[in-house]
Protein backbone atom coordinates (compact mmCIF):
# COMPACT_ATOMS: atom_id res chain seq x y z
CA UNK A 1 0.00 0.00 0.00
CA UNK A 2 1.25 3.46 -0.89
CA UNK A 3 1.97 5.87 1.93
CA UNK A 4 1.47 9.62 2.00
CA UNK A 5 4.40 11.51 3.57
CA UNK A 6 3.74 14.26 6.11
CA UNK A 7 6.02 16.92 7.58
CA UNK A 8 5.27 19.56 10.18
CA UNK A 9 7.37 22.31 11.72
CA UNK A 10 6.80 22.80 15.45
CA UNK A 11 6.58 26.19 17.15
CA UNK A 12 10.22 25.85 18.27
CA UNK A 13 11.42 25.16 14.73
CA UNK A 14 11.79 21.37 14.85
CA UNK A 15 10.66 19.10 12.03
CA UNK A 16 8.32 16.19 12.70
CA UNK A 17 8.04 13.63 9.90
CA UNK A 18 5.67 10.74 9.34
CA UNK A 19 3.39 8.96 6.92
CA UNK A 20 -0.23 7.92 6.60
CA UNK A 21 -1.74 4.80 5.10
CA UNK A 22 -5.26 3.90 4.03
CA UNK A 23 -8.18 5.97 2.73
CA UNK A 24 -7.93 9.74 3.23
CA UNK A 25 -11.48 9.82 4.60
CA UNK A 26 -10.95 6.86 6.94
CA UNK A 27 -11.30 6.89 10.73
CA UNK A 28 -8.17 8.54 12.18
CA UNK A 29 -5.88 6.15 14.05
CA UNK A 30 -2.46 7.21 15.34
CA UNK A 31 0.09 4.41 15.61
CA UNK A 32 2.91 4.65 18.17
CA UNK A 33 5.52 2.11 17.11
CA UNK A 34 7.84 0.08 19.30
CA UNK A 35 11.52 0.35 20.16
CA UNK A 36 13.91 1.76 17.57
CA UNK A 37 11.38 1.83 14.74
CA UNK A 38 10.48 4.86 12.65
CA UNK A 39 7.61 5.92 10.44
CA UNK A 40 7.93 2.97 8.05
CA UNK A 41 6.69 0.59 10.74
CA UNK A 42 2.97 0.01 10.36
CA UNK A 43 0.48 -2.84 10.53
CA UNK A 44 -2.67 -4.11 8.87
CA UNK A 45 -2.08 -2.38 5.55
CA UNK A 46 -4.19 -4.96 3.70
CA UNK A 47 -7.17 -4.28 5.96
CA UNK A 48 -7.24 -0.48 6.14
CA UNK A 49 -9.57 0.02 3.17
CA UNK A 50 -12.15 -2.46 4.44
CA UNK A 51 -11.91 -1.08 7.98
CA UNK A 52 -12.09 2.50 6.66
CA UNK A 53 -9.05 3.47 8.75
CA UNK A 54 -6.43 6.10 8.03
CA UNK A 55 -3.33 5.05 9.97
CA UNK A 56 -0.75 7.71 10.85
CA UNK A 57 2.84 7.03 11.93
CA UNK A 58 5.63 9.38 13.06
CA UNK A 59 9.39 9.37 13.53
CA UNK A 60 9.92 10.24 17.18
CA UNK A 61 12.34 13.17 17.68
CA UNK A 62 15.87 12.14 16.74
CA UNK A 63 14.67 9.23 14.60
CA UNK A 64 14.35 9.16 10.83
CA UNK A 65 13.58 12.62 9.51
CA UNK A 66 12.36 14.18 12.77
CA UNK A 67 14.66 16.71 14.43
CA UNK A 68 16.32 15.55 17.65
CA UNK A 69 15.24 17.08 20.95
CA UNK A 70 17.96 16.55 23.57
CA UNK A 71 15.59 17.63 26.34
CA UNK A 72 12.85 15.24 25.25
CA UNK A 73 10.65 13.72 27.95
CA UNK A 74 7.80 11.21 27.90
CA UNK A 75 5.29 14.05 28.10
CA UNK A 76 6.97 16.17 25.41
CA UNK A 77 7.06 13.16 23.08
CA UNK A 78 3.33 12.65 23.62
CA UNK A 79 2.79 16.36 22.91
CA UNK A 80 4.73 16.01 19.64
CA UNK A 81 2.53 13.08 18.62
CA UNK A 82 -0.60 15.09 19.36
CA UNK A 83 0.69 18.13 17.46
CA UNK A 84 1.61 15.97 14.49
CA UNK A 85 -1.73 14.14 14.52
CA UNK A 86 -3.62 17.44 14.55
CA UNK A 87 -1.58 18.69 11.59
CA UNK A 88 -2.90 15.73 9.58
CA UNK A 89 -6.30 14.90 11.12
CA UNK A 90 -7.37 18.34 12.32
CA UNK A 91 -8.98 18.75 15.75
CA UNK A 92 -10.75 15.38 15.73
CA UNK A 93 -9.66 13.03 18.53
CA UNK A 94 -7.87 10.04 16.99
CA UNK A 95 -7.82 6.56 18.40
CA UNK A 96 -4.31 5.44 19.33
CA UNK A 97 -2.70 2.03 18.87
CA UNK A 98 0.69 1.51 20.54
CA UNK A 99 3.09 -1.41 20.48
CA UNK A 100 5.88 -2.57 22.77
CA UNK A 101 8.14 0.27 24.03
CA UNK A 102 5.97 2.87 22.30
CA UNK A 103 3.24 2.26 24.86
CA UNK A 104 4.70 4.63 27.45
CA UNK A 105 4.26 7.59 25.09
CA UNK A 106 0.71 6.49 24.23
CA UNK A 107 -0.19 6.29 27.92
CA UNK A 108 1.00 9.87 28.30
CA UNK A 109 -1.27 10.77 25.38
CA UNK A 110 -4.21 9.12 27.13
CA UNK A 111 -3.47 11.15 30.26
CA UNK A 112 -3.89 14.32 28.25
CA UNK A 113 -7.42 13.29 27.33
CA UNK A 114 -7.09 14.46 23.72
CA UNK A 115 -7.58 11.02 22.15
CA UNK A 116 -10.67 8.89 21.63
CA UNK A 117 -9.41 5.56 22.95
CA UNK A 118 -6.16 3.64 23.45
CA UNK A 119 -5.27 0.10 22.39
CA UNK A 120 -2.00 -1.22 23.78
CA UNK A 121 -0.75 -4.25 21.84
CA UNK A 122 2.00 -6.26 23.55
CA UNK A 123 2.98 -3.23 25.66
CA UNK A 124 6.38 -3.24 27.34
CA UNK A 125 6.07 -2.96 31.11
CA UNK A 126 7.50 -0.23 33.32
CA UNK A 127 10.51 -2.23 34.49
CA UNK A 128 11.27 0.30 37.22
CA UNK A 129 7.84 -0.18 38.81
CA UNK A 130 8.35 -2.13 42.06
CA UNK A 131 5.80 -4.85 41.29
CA UNK A 132 7.21 -5.54 37.82
CA UNK A 133 10.83 -5.20 38.97
CA UNK A 134 10.22 -7.89 41.61
CA UNK A 135 8.92 -10.35 38.99
CA UNK A 136 12.03 -10.12 36.79
CA UNK A 137 15.46 -11.72 37.17
CA UNK A 138 18.42 -9.46 37.89
CA UNK A 139 19.75 -9.69 34.34
CA UNK A 140 16.44 -8.35 33.02
CA UNK A 141 16.48 -5.31 35.31
CA UNK A 142 20.21 -4.47 35.16
CA UNK A 143 19.97 -1.83 32.42
CA UNK A 144 16.89 -0.27 33.97
CA UNK A 145 18.66 -0.09 37.34
CA UNK A 146 21.66 1.55 35.72
CA UNK A 147 19.44 4.02 33.85
CA UNK A 148 17.84 4.98 37.15
CA UNK A 149 21.09 5.37 39.05
CA UNK A 150 23.62 6.45 36.41
CA UNK A 151 21.83 7.43 33.18
CA UNK A 152 25.08 8.60 31.56
CA UNK A 153 26.60 5.13 31.85
CA UNK A 154 23.41 3.54 30.57
CA UNK A 155 23.45 5.90 27.59
CA UNK A 156 27.01 4.83 26.73
CA UNK A 157 25.90 1.20 26.63
CA UNK A 158 22.91 2.03 24.44
CA UNK A 159 25.08 4.08 22.08
CA UNK A 160 26.96 0.88 21.22
CA UNK A 161 23.77 -0.74 19.90
CA UNK A 162 22.86 -0.89 16.18
CA UNK A 163 19.98 -1.79 13.90
CA UNK A 164 21.62 -5.13 13.17
CA UNK A 165 22.09 -5.84 16.88
CA UNK A 166 18.46 -4.97 17.60
CA UNK A 167 17.22 -7.27 14.86
CA UNK A 168 19.41 -10.08 16.16
CA UNK A 169 18.26 -9.59 19.74
CA UNK A 170 14.57 -9.57 18.80
CA UNK A 171 14.82 -12.66 16.60
CA UNK A 172 17.05 -14.64 18.95
CA UNK A 173 14.92 -13.99 22.03
CA UNK A 174 11.58 -14.66 20.35
CA UNK A 175 9.65 -17.89 20.59
CA UNK A 176 9.41 -20.18 17.59
CA UNK A 177 6.08 -18.81 16.36
CA UNK A 178 7.24 -15.19 16.58
CA UNK A 179 10.67 -15.93 15.11
CA UNK A 180 9.13 -17.51 12.03
CA UNK A 181 6.91 -14.48 11.53
CA UNK A 182 9.68 -11.94 12.06
CA UNK A 183 11.79 -13.69 9.42
CA UNK A 184 8.95 -13.76 6.89
CA UNK A 185 8.31 -11.29 4.10
CA UNK A 186 7.15 -8.62 3.71
CA UNK A 187 7.59 -8.05 7.46
CA UNK A 188 11.37 -8.46 7.61
CA UNK A 189 12.03 -5.91 4.85
CA UNK A 190 9.63 -3.43 6.52
CA UNK A 191 11.23 -4.02 9.92
CA UNK A 192 14.74 -3.41 8.62
CA UNK A 193 13.65 -0.16 6.97
CA UNK A 194 11.99 1.01 10.19
CA UNK A 195 15.10 0.06 12.21
CA UNK A 196 17.29 2.09 9.85
CA UNK A 197 15.09 5.08 10.64
CA UNK A 198 15.16 4.28 14.35
CA UNK A 199 18.96 4.22 14.48
CA UNK A 200 19.54 7.21 12.19
CA UNK A 201 21.30 10.30 13.55
CA UNK A 202 23.86 8.06 15.31
CA UNK A 203 21.10 6.40 17.30
CA UNK A 204 20.34 9.58 19.26
CA UNK A 205 16.57 9.07 19.18
CA UNK A 206 16.85 5.40 20.11
CA UNK A 207 19.06 6.13 23.10
CA UNK A 208 16.72 8.86 24.39
CA UNK A 209 13.67 6.65 23.84
CA UNK A 210 15.15 3.75 25.74
CA UNK A 211 16.40 5.80 28.67
CA UNK A 212 12.91 7.26 29.07
CA UNK A 213 11.31 3.81 28.93
CA UNK A 214 13.83 2.19 31.29
CA UNK A 215 13.53 4.77 34.06
CA UNK A 216 10.46 5.45 36.22
CA UNK A 217 7.67 6.78 34.04
CA UNK A 218 6.12 9.06 36.68
CA UNK A 219 2.72 8.91 34.99
CA UNK A 220 -0.45 9.15 37.06
CA UNK A 221 -2.36 6.24 35.55
CA UNK A 222 -5.20 6.89 37.98
CA UNK A 223 -6.01 10.10 36.09
CA UNK A 224 -6.59 8.36 32.73
CA UNK A 225 -10.22 8.83 31.70
CA UNK A 226 -10.14 7.44 28.17
CA UNK A 227 -11.01 3.80 27.35
CA UNK A 228 -7.90 1.60 27.41
CA UNK A 229 -7.78 -1.93 25.99
CA UNK A 230 -4.69 -4.13 26.43
CA UNK A 231 -4.02 -7.06 24.10
CA UNK A 232 -1.42 -9.78 24.69
CA UNK A 233 -0.36 -13.03 23.09
CA UNK A 234 -0.08 -15.92 25.55
CA UNK A 235 3.15 -17.03 23.86
CA UNK A 236 4.75 -13.57 24.22
CA UNK A 237 8.09 -14.17 25.97
CA UNK A 238 9.44 -10.66 26.34
CA UNK A 239 7.06 -7.73 26.82
CA UNK A 240 5.67 -8.42 30.29
CA UNK A 241 6.24 -11.04 32.98
CA UNK A 242 2.48 -11.25 33.67
CA UNK A 243 1.11 -10.44 30.20
CA UNK A 244 0.00 -6.99 31.27
CA UNK A 245 -2.05 -8.03 34.32
CA UNK A 246 -0.34 -5.53 36.63
CA UNK A 247 -0.45 -2.77 34.02
CA UNK A 248 -4.16 -3.32 33.47
CA UNK A 249 -4.87 -3.11 37.19
CA UNK A 250 -3.09 0.24 37.38
CA UNK A 251 -5.37 1.91 34.79
CA UNK A 252 -8.98 2.69 35.82
CA UNK A 253 -11.48 0.75 33.70
CA UNK A 254 -8.83 -0.86 31.48
CA UNK A 255 -9.59 -4.26 29.99
CA UNK A 256 -7.20 -7.04 28.96
CA UNK A 257 -7.48 -9.87 26.46
CA UNK A 258 -4.89 -12.64 26.13
CA UNK A 259 -4.87 -14.60 22.87
CA UNK A 260 -3.83 -18.24 23.23
CA UNK A 261 -2.83 -18.50 19.57
CA UNK A 262 -0.47 -15.49 19.51
CA UNK A 263 2.94 -14.31 20.71
CA UNK A 264 4.76 -11.00 20.66
CA UNK A 265 3.88 -10.47 16.99
CA UNK A 266 0.19 -10.13 17.89
CA UNK A 267 -0.04 -6.66 16.32
CA UNK A 268 0.62 -8.10 12.86
CA UNK A 269 -0.79 -11.61 13.13
CA UNK A 270 -4.10 -10.31 14.52
CA UNK A 271 -4.24 -6.95 12.74
CA UNK A 272 -8.00 -7.02 11.95
CA UNK A 273 -8.75 -7.57 15.64
CA UNK A 274 -6.51 -4.66 16.61
CA UNK A 275 -8.13 -2.33 14.07
CA UNK A 276 -11.59 -3.35 15.26
CA UNK A 277 -10.60 -2.52 18.84
CA UNK A 278 -9.31 0.89 17.74
CA UNK A 279 -12.52 2.03 16.05
CA UNK A 280 -15.20 0.80 18.45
Amino acid sequence: MQSQPHRFETSDGRLLAGASYGPADGRPVLFVAGAATGKSMTFGENYLDDARVRLLTMDRPGMGDSTADPERTISSTAADYLTFARSVFGEVRPSVVANSQGSVFALALALGGEIDRLVLVSPADEVAHPDIHAMLPAEATALSDLAQQEPGKAALILQGFSAEAMEGMVLNSAGVVDRDFYRSEPFLTRYRLALAEGFSNNGEGYVRDTLLAMRSWDLNFGAIRRPVEILFGEQDLGHSPDHGETLTARIPGATRTVFADAGGALLWTHAPTVLKAAIK
